[in-house]
C-alpha cells in the first residue's frame, strides 16, 4: 500500500519545469510519482523521456492522447496534427522512445493509503482525449465513470492543463494541472496525495531562466514563440476554459462522446 503519492501531468517536454518539480523536498520522499499523460510532446521530447526513464520504479507514467499521437505519426501514420511541436518531437524519438511511449497503460488504478483503489488517466478512465473540466456537468461525468467500479472513489486525470479539485456524486476528481504548459498562471503544478488527503502545489521557477533554456538547448524551429506563449502562462484559466467548453459536450440534448481534436496546447494557441 503507498502512503504518498507525487501526481505530475503534462509535462510536454519541458526540461526545466520537470526539472524544478522534481527536485522538490515532498516529490523526492514521495513513495511513487505519477505522471498522467502527454510526457514529450513539445521542445525537449527526449531530454523529457530520459529523465523520466531515470527515475526507474520511483515513477509510473500513463499514456496520454499526445503520447499516442507521437507514436502513431513516429510510425508513418498519417495524423490530422496541427500543431508543428508534436511533428516535430516524433522525428526526434529513437526506436526506444517510441517502443516506450506505445507500452504505456491508461488507465491505471493503484492502492493508496487512505484513499483505496485511486484510479489515474489522461482524459478520462474511458478515453485519454476526452475533456471533463471543473464545471462539466454531472450526466456527462457519469458517462465518463460508467465504467469504474464503485471500489473507485477518487480519480486523478489531466489532459486539460488546469488544476481542480471537486466531488462528483460521492467521487473525488483530481486535475493537477500541467507542468510544462500551464493556463492561467506559470510554474510547474503538481498534486501530493498523502494519507487521504489532497494538496494542490505549485513550483514557482525562474520564467526568464527556464525559457532560455530551452530555447538554447532545442533545435524546434518555433521555440522562442512556444515558450514565450506556453511556458509563460499567456493563455488566462478564463480563456482556456471557454475555448475547451465545448469539448464537453456541454450543450448536447443527448448524451454523446467529444474527443479532443488533438493534443491540448490546439485548444488555446497564441493564433487563436
Amino acid at each position: 500500500m503507498l502512503n504518498t503519492v507525487a501526481v505530475l501531468s503534462d509535462v510536454h517536454g519541458v526540461l526545466p519545469m520537470l526539472d524544478a518539480v522534481l527536485a522538490e523536498p515532498e516529490v523526492r520522499a514521495a513513495d511513487l510519482v505519477v505522471v498522467t499523460g502527454d510526457h514529450a510532446s513539445g521542445p525537449q521530447p527526449v531530454d523529457v523521456l530520459d529523465r523520466l526513464s531515470a527515475l526507474g520504479e520511483r515513477v509510473v507514467l500513463v499514456r496520454g492522447n499526445a503520447d499516442r499521437e507521437l507514436v502513431a505519426l513516429a510510425r508513418g501514420e498519417q495524423l490530422d496534427v496541427p500543431d508543428a511541436v508534436t511533428t516535430w518531437a516524433a522525428e526526434q524519438l529513437s526506436p526506444e522512445h517510441i517502443d516506450l511511449l506505445a507500452g504505456l497503460p491508461h488507465p491505471i488504478t493503484l492502492e493508496i493509503e487512505g484513499f483505496g483503489p485511486v484510479t489515474f488517466c489522461h482524459g478520462t478512465p474511458r478515453a485519454d482525449d476526452e475533456v471533463v473540466l471543473v464545471d462539466t456537468r454531472l450526466e456527462r461525468w457519469a458517462e465518463a465513470f460508467a465504467g469504474l467500479a464503485d471500489s473507485v472513489r477518487t480519480v486523478v486525470c489531466g489532459h486539460t492543463h488546469m488544476p481542480f479539485v471537486r466531488l462528483v456524486d460521492r467521487r473525488q476528481v483530481i486535475n493537477p494541472g500541467s507542468v510544462g504548459m500551464p493556463y492561467g498562471r506559470s510554474g510547474g503544478h503538481w498534486v501530493l496525495l498523502r494519507a487521504g488527503g489532497v494538496s494542490m502545489r505549485r513550483t514557482i521557477v525562474d520564467v526568464d531562466a527556464a525559457c532560455a533554456q530551452i530555447v538554447g538547448e532545442s533545435t524546434f524551429p518555433d521555440r522562442q514563440d512556444w515558450v514565450d506563449y506556453f511556458v509563460r502562462a499567456a493563455a488566462s484559466d478564463a480563456e482556456a476554459l471557454t475555448t475547451f467548453a465545448p469539448g464537453d459536450d456541454r450543450h448536447a440534448a443527448g448524451s454523446r462522446l467529444v474527443r479532443c481534436r488533438s493534443s491540448p496546447q490546439e485548444q488555446v494557441s497564441p493564433r487563436e
